[in-house]
């Protein structure tokens, strides 16, 4: 058995070798133009290989008949000398490409050889007449409808005419009997031939299938394979097919996205432009939109998670399978990635103007800031400079040199705010921690602007917990903080209001807070809050002196410390201002590198953003 099995293989090589260069040649004489097609080039092979190799294989056996039959007949020439009309035909196909015209050809042909044959050999009655059966039968290959009708009326022509001529006598006597043989030869030739062109439609019609269904499978494999989701859309965008890709995108099997299941998926606010999409694109414009749809995780849909997607959808393009609304076939690509990136970029184009707009402000601020101090500071210095002229007393001078200073001491604390900020933005201030009593400082703070509070008419409260403890942190900054924070609070509270400071210890940690019954910030502005140079818009939209920078050093400082801040304020109510110190800042891990962050609001985890607290946090960061 294993013997046999060897056999039969060696004889299935040798075969397909010798037949490889036939093969090869056959290829070769495919017109260019339908070699990309893989059935269009079978149906030209199929049409010249027969055509060459029984042309061909004819003449061959010419000698033989001859030395067999003898000197031939003009009729037998005849046929012999028609054998080259399929090499023609044959070669024209290879040329142009036209396979219509060849089968168009051939089949006239084959009808004008079977006529003549047929006249000859006594009419419509010749054994030779069966073969205009076949005319038609060969042009069902072309799997064109106009050419198995030419064909037909082809052969019709041909038979009418034979039986016109025989019933007027006009076809030569002919004696069948005398070339029963031949007639018989005829018969089965016809009838061999109309079984070759049947199996060779099977043939063909099987090569068709297999070819589809290889080209389906391959479809299939690109759509399992694709990240992207395929679909196709029939009325009124109802989905008919969905790709694989869809349980990777949405977490959603194919048969759940069905019918109306990919829309109820759609974002509700991108409904509109999704089915506006599909309408045009049925009209036959290809379409693009980006939408967002509901993801699902762990099997189950979530409300609250949407992917942002890329539509693209065009007609169809089977017009086999058109009703009244065509089909739309559309490609959806997962751009969540993409639109990060947008708004990361939209984004730093927001904050590329907020910087450009902080420089502005920051110019406008310290064109003032700078340029009242040294105002007075040349003014009177010129006045004092010109004492005898100015005829000025001694009481007088003091209260100039009293003003120049105070100028030259808020010139100098203006240039330290300034230093300060950006030694912080750079990360290179540094504390230098120390135990020390809070409520002191905070007492002494307190003492340094009470007349500053007075002449303002507000009152100004403190409020020390007992037995505060010993903080180790930077004494210099803590009094910086403190200073700070009250400066703001007199400057934007009205007279006859009041600023309440309180220190208490919660866990391990100092709280100091400094309310205010001022003006307040409104929630627009707040989480601006403790950036550089800005000031908040009181009620009246009245601006304050100040450069802007109090409440950005103490954010900073803070930070340094491994503390938090927290802004809670009402517009025309008051602003409460809480930070928390590590009572051991040293234990802690302060925040390295820039810390004037920007400030954002804590977002609950059941907050709506109208439900947002109109509060403000900056964290410490390990």
């Amino acid at each position: 058995m294993g013997s046999a099995s060897a056999h039969v293989k060696l004889a299935q090589g040798v075969a397909l070798s010798f037949a490889e260069p036939f093969r090869d040649y056959f290829n070769s004489l495919v017109h260019p133009s339908v070699r990309q097609d893989p059935l269009t080039a079978a149906r030209h092979r199929a049409f010249i290989a027969p055509r060459l190799l029984g042309a061909l294989l004819a003449l061959a056996a010419l000698p033989v008949y001859l030395v067999v039959r003898g000197v031939p007949s003009v009729l037998e020439i005849a046929v012999f000398a028609w054998l080259i009309a399929p090499i023609l035909i044959a070669f024209f196909l290879s040329r142009t490409g036209r396979y219509e015209a060849a089968h168009l050809l051939s089949a006239f042909a084959l009808t004008a050889i079977v006529f003549a044959v047929s006249y000859r050999t006594g009419g419509i009655s010749s054994f030779a007449a069966i073969w205009l059966v076949v005319v038609p039968l060969e042009a069902a290959l072309s799997a064109s409808r106009r050419c198995v009708l030419v064909a037909a009326v082809f052969a019709l022509t041909a038979a009418g005419i034979l039986l016109a001529m025989q019933e007027i006598g006009a076809v030569p006597p002919y004696n069948l009997a005398d070339h029963a043989g031949l007639a018989a030869l005829g018969i089965v030739s016809a009838a061999l031939y109309g079984t070759a062109l049947a199996l060779g439609a099977e043939a063909f019609a099987r090569a068709s299938l297999q070819m589809r269904h290889a080209e389906e499978e391959r479809y299939r494999l690109l759509a399992r394979n694709m990240t992207d989701v395929i679909t196709r859309h029939g009325r009124n965008g109802a989905v008919l097919f969905v790709s694989p890709a869809a349980q990777s995108l949405l977490g959603a099997r194919p048969d759940e996205l069905m019918e109306s299941g990919l829309f109820d998926r759609v974002h509700v606010a991108d409904r509109p432009a999704y089915l506006s999409a599909l309408a045009d694109a049925a009209h036959g414009a290809p379409q693009s939109v980006e939408f967002r749809l509901r993801r699902s995780k762990d099997g189950v849909a979530s409300g609250m998670e949407f992917v942002w997607v890329e539509m693209r959808c065009r007609p169809l393009d089977d017009c086999a399978n058109q009703g009244p609304v065509p089909e739309v076939v559309s490609v959806i690509r997962d751009i969540s990635d993409r639109k990060e990136q947008e708004q990361a970029l939209e984004a730093a184009r927001i904050e590329s103007e907020r910087a450009h707009a902080a420089k502005t402000r920051f110019l406008a601020t310290m064109s003032h800031e700078l340029r009242t101090p040294l105002n007075a500071i040349i003014g009177f210095s010129e006045m004092l400079s010109n004492e005898a002229e100015m005829r000025i007393d001694a009481a007088r001078r003091r209260e100039y040199a009293r003003l120049i200073n105070d100028s030259g001491n808020h010139l100098l604390a203006v240039v330290n705010g300034i230093l300060d900020m950006s030694k912080m933005e750079n990360g290179d201030f540094e504390i230098t921690p120390e135990p020390f009593a809070p409520a002191r400082v905070v007492s002494n703070c307190c003492d340094i602007l009470a007349l500053r509070a007075h002449d303002a008419g507000l009152e100004l409260v403190m409020r020390n917990a007992d037995n505060l403890p010993d903080i180790v942190a930077d004494k210099r900054a803590f009094k910086q903080i403190m200073l700070n924070l009250l400066s703001n609070a007199i400057k934007f509270t009205n007279r006859g209001g009041s600023i309440v400071i309180a220190t208490r210890v919660e866990g391990e940690r100092l709280a100091v807070s400094v309310e205010d019954t001022g003006v307040g910030i409104s929630a627009a502005d707040l989480p601006r809050i403790g950036s550089p140079f800005f000031q908040a818009r009181s009620t009246y939209d009245r601006r304050h002196d100040g450069t802007g920078l109090g409440l950005s050093i103490v954010k900073g400082l803070v930070a340094l410390h491994g503390g938090e801040l927290e802004v809670k304020s009402e517009l025309g109510k008051g602003t409460t201002i809480c930070i928390y110190l590590p009572l051991d800042c040293e234990a802690v891990a302060p925040r390295r590198g820039n810390p004037l962050m920007p400030i954002e609001l804590p977002r609950r985890q059941q907050d709506t953003p109208d439900q947002m607290p109109n509060e403000l946090r900056v964290r410490k960061s390990a």
